[in-house]
């Protein structure tokens, strides 16, 4: 906030009122936290499932990309069951198939990655930029079965029927928020008390104790590789059938994969200190336009955004390391020495 408000003050503008615009903006009032909630879903689904690869090491930085497959599949399958679906029928079939399409998406990674030794970061980031023009060509560049046809100027996804929709909890706030807080609870839980967690760990601590323990590194590595997507593909699926109701490239491709790695970061991999970390994030996000309107530019708005995230990141070191400041005798003289340990 020190360094935000310095930002503020050489740019300009007054910090005080800006920092009551965000506030109020993402937590005062009942829409504010409504939509923070809103903005927070998307990150945790994207969030956890980097924290689950990056416990075992495993750099996934391909959640973008399966979150826009999660949401090809989810929208595709809730068009092709059509409105004469059942509501339940149709809602979890759509979320299935966006969970087995994020899950597949990685998998064309994760099988080089743990075979054949090949680069899961570029693998992963180069299988982003596929994924995203595959879903512009859906709707921009083809009339697809996702493309609302009936529109020439502005193309736009066909909208989903709505019994495919998640119901609403309150006025605007669908249940992708509970799903979101099920699973990072469910992977919290894994990742500490199952057998499959104690693989993830001993994998992501030491290969050479996880290969004399007789587990099967390999093997491991894919399978953390395809529940991370899957678990990506199910925050695609939930964005689409919440909150977008098509599948509209615009408002899906926002930066949320990329987003989530840095909300796991910021959370120390722990799949429950995710979710204060992506509703705080979504709340500044949700007062770009507030201060706007008092003169602050966008650019700004990201700027601070950042230096939120930058500082959070670097409280790390005070987590790990303690300073201190020791004297020793150099010669006749004794001069204070910092030392870390």
């Amino acid at each position: 906030m020190a360094a935000g408000a310095v930002l503020l003050l050489v740019t300009g503008h007054h910090p005080v009122e800006a920092f009551r615009a965000i506030l109020r903006a993402g937590f005062e009032t009942r829409l504010g936290w409504i939509q923070t909630l809103l903005a927070a879903t998307p990150l945790i689904f994207t969030a956890v499932g980097a924290a689950v690869a990056f416990r075992m090491r495993i750099w996934n930085i391909g959640g973008e990309g399966q979150f826009y497959f999660g949401a090809i599949a989810s929208s595709g399958t809730a068009l092709w069951l059509g409105p004469k679906a059942p509501a339940v029928v149709a809602v979890i079939v759509s979320l299935a198939a966006g969970i087995i399409a994020g899950a597949g998406w990685a998998w064309l990674a994760a099988i080089p990655s743990a075979y054949l030794g090949t680069d899961v970061v570029v693998s992963t980031l180069m299988l982003n930029f596929i994924a995203l023009n595959f879903m512009n060509f859906l709707i921009f560049g083809s009339q697809s079965f996702w493309r609302n046809k009936t529109t020439y100027t502005l193309p736009s996804g066909r909208q989903i029927p709505r019994s495919a929709e998640l119901p609403d909890l309150l006025n605007g706030l669908n249940s992708g928020f509970v799903i979101a807080l099920a699973v990072a609870i469910l992977f919290w839980w894994l990742l500490r008390s199952s057998t499959w967690g104690f693989r993830v760990r001993v994998v992501g601590d030491s290969l050479g104790a996880a290969t004399y323990a007789g587990i099967r590194v390999a093997r491991n590595v894919a399978i953390v590789l395809v529940v991370s997507g899957a678990v990506a593909g199910l925050g695609g699926a939930v964005q689409v059938l919440g909150t977008t109701v098509s599948l509209e490239p615009n408002a899906l491709s926002t930066g949320f994969g990329y987003t989530g790695i840095i909300v796991a970061a910021v959370a120390g991999l722990n799949p429950l200190a995710i979710l204060p970390v992506a509703v705080f994030i979504a709340g500044l996000s949700n007062a770009t336009i507030p201060l706007q309107t008092l003169g602050v530019p966008s650019q700004l708005v990201t700027l601070l955004q950042g230096l939120a995230l930058l500082f959070a990141a670097g409280s790390e070191f005070f987590l790990r390391y303690r300073i201190r400041l020791a004297l020793r005798n150099v010669g006749r003289t004794k001069q204070p020495v910092a030392m870390t340990s």
